[in-house]
């Protein structure tokens, strides 16, 4: 530390020797009449003038460089001599000559860890099937190619393994709109999110068989407030008749990786009561296809909300094929600290890379994506496969049903149950009527073909999250929101995500520091606006913090 000392004080003065004897020389030039004769070709009046102003600009910025180093070494004496902290925020500043000085900040950059702490993490874990710490030390990551199904394994099975107990399959069509993403929230809603609220409101009265979710408050309060009361009381209809439901109910689709846990319980409590004040459900069930990896955090909050089952999507794809392999996709997910099972809510994990059409029906997109009827010939979307969507006719009926019933089939495989999820959907579908009836019409067809005939062993229908999530429950013979039989405990979360190779979504962690900061502070953490929040509001705030 002396010799790191003694090489910058040298260092500094021999480079004040030097600007100083440059200056000296300068200024002899300048005062040398005998100088300025013999010399002026080679010192021409404006090159002095600038070498001038340079030095001039050297010594102003030697200047702020004196105060900043004086300011800091205060600052530091005082928390030596004291051990007193100056106040936070404080922001640079401009001295008298107009110069920036940086204030120190006191805060510590590390907390010190308590041996208790210690102590209580290693000595509280509950006993569960699954612990992620040890899955994620046991796998390669290697990322073996697996056929169709890249990121996995070929499946196969029996074709009587259903003839005993039928395939029981639930279609679930969706919209994941971003309050913001490429387009701001109002531009969004503008251009696309309000034509979906209104052709769902149209489409879903053509057919009581037709269901849909919807997971965003924040875009569908927005719509509310500009509908008439008949449009309202119409929406109110099929969210109490069951054909629309309201999935985790959140404000937005919240991230669960850099948000603190009170900003989470926030905008739940925003969406619960604007949903129990405006239409009078609950929601039932959490839908997460598009936070980038999952918090245990979020389990929790949603099991305090009383909430009974939830789905997640953006998992690292070794860990899918790791559970896709052992059946273990379902599961209770337990909180570390939890010795009993007073924290379990049933997760399901969706097994393949997207939550697009093509990776949603079964392994093969090439397939699936046939099966997206937007991707119609003549649309402005079509499969990357290269082999296009028909429509489905008298004609071609069965053919279509039997390759689709397959998907179906091999997705199954990867469950403890007879029933499957095929969700149906993308980020901003469904803003088109054309869409709704390509979708709802062509697959009506399909579903009816299926239903028809007993020797495929299979019941496929549209239904809602909560519809499959009833059905899993009864075919396992247990109430709802209670662990199935055989059906693994786990803790831990899931990060970080990659969605294929080693694309890791992690960057977001550290961009836009200032933004994250700034939303810390702003954000009030202590409960203060509980009042705002009205009564329900306080009592799931009074739940949910530790």
């Amino acid at each position: 530390m002396k010799l790191k000392k003694q090489v910058t004080v040298c260092g500094g003065a021999i480079f004040c020797v030097a600007v100083f004897s440059l200056y000296l020389m300068l200024d002899k030039v300048q005062h040398d009449p005998a100088s300025r004769q013999n010399g002026g070709g080679n010192f021409p009046r404006s090159q002095i003038s600038v070498l001038q102003n340079r030095i001039e600009q050297l010594e102003q910025l030697l200047e702020e460089n004196h105060q900043i180093i004086s300011h800091i070494k205060d600052s530091v004496l005082e928390l030596t001599d004291t051990g007193a902290v100056p106040p936070s925020g404080q922001l640079p500043f401009r001295s008298a000559n107009g110069s920036w000085v940086l204030p120190f900040d006191g805060h510590p950059t590390f907390l010190s860890v308590k041996p208790q702490d210690c102590q209580f993490a290693q000595g509280r874990r509950g006993h569960t099937d699954l612990q992620m710490l040890d899955i994620y030390s046991l796998l390669k990551f290697d990322n073996v190619d697996g056929g169709v199904w890249k990121q996995g394994f070929e499946i196969t099975y029996e074709p009587g393994a259903w003839d005993n107990e039928p395939l029981q399959v639930f279609v679930v069509p969706h919209s994941h709109n971003d309050p913001g993403w490429i387009k701001t929230f109002d531009k969004y809603y503008t251009d696309q999110t309000q034509h979906i609220f209104n052709n769902m409101l149209v489409k879903l009265t053509e057919d009581p068989r037709r269901k849909f979710i919807w997971s965003e408050i924040s875009f569908f309060a927005k719509w509310w407030e500009s509908a008439d009361m008949h449009k309202q009381e119409a929406m109110r209809k099929l969210i109490l008749g069951g054909q629309l439901e309201m999935v985790t109910g959140g404000w937005v689709m919240t991230d669960e990786a850099n948000v603190h846990y009170f900003a989470m319980i926030d905008q739940l409590i925003e969406g619960h009561q604007w949903l129990e004040k405006n239409v009078g459900v609950t929601p039932q069930s959490g839908w997460a296809v598009d936070p980038f990896g999952h918090s245990a955090t979020m389990a929790y909050l949603l099991k305090r909300a009383n909430l009974t089952s939830m789905l997640i999507q953006r998992v690292h794809y070794s860990i899918k094929k790791h559970f896709a392999s052992s059946r273990s996709l379902e599961f209770m997910w337990r909180q570390s600290w939890d010795q009993e099972s007073g924290t379990d809510i049933f997760c399901h994990m969706m097994p393949f890379y997207s939550y697009d059409v093509p990776h949603t029906c079964g392994p093969d997109p090439k397939i699936c994506c046939q099966f997206d009827f937007k991707r119609l010939p003549g649309g402005r979307v079509n499969c990357p496969w290269k082999v296009p969507p028909r429509a489905v006719v008298e004609a071609n009926v069965a053919e279509r049903a039997h390759l689709l019933l397959d998907q179906y089939r091999k997705k199954s495989k990867l469950f403890r149950s007879k029933v499957v999820l095929i969700p149906l959907g993308d980020d901003f579908r469904y803003d088109k009527a054309l869409e709704w009836d390509q979708q709802y019409l062509n697959y009506q067809r399909l579903f009816d073909y299926m239903n028809s005939h007993s020797e495929m062993h299979v019941q496929a229908q549209f239904g809602t999250l909560t519809d499959y999530f009833t059905a899993v429950y009864k075919a396992n013979g247990v109430p709802q929101g209670v662990r199935p039989p055989e059906y693994p405990v786990l803790s831990g979360d899931f990060f970080a995500y990659a969605d294929r190779e080693d694309h890791y979504w992690s960057g977001y962690y550290t961009s836009r520091p200032f933004y994250k900061s700034m939303d810390r502070v702003l954000h009030p953490a202590d409960g203060r606006q509980a009042h705002r929040q009205g009564e329900r509001g306080h009592r799931l705030r009074q739940q949910v913090s530790c």
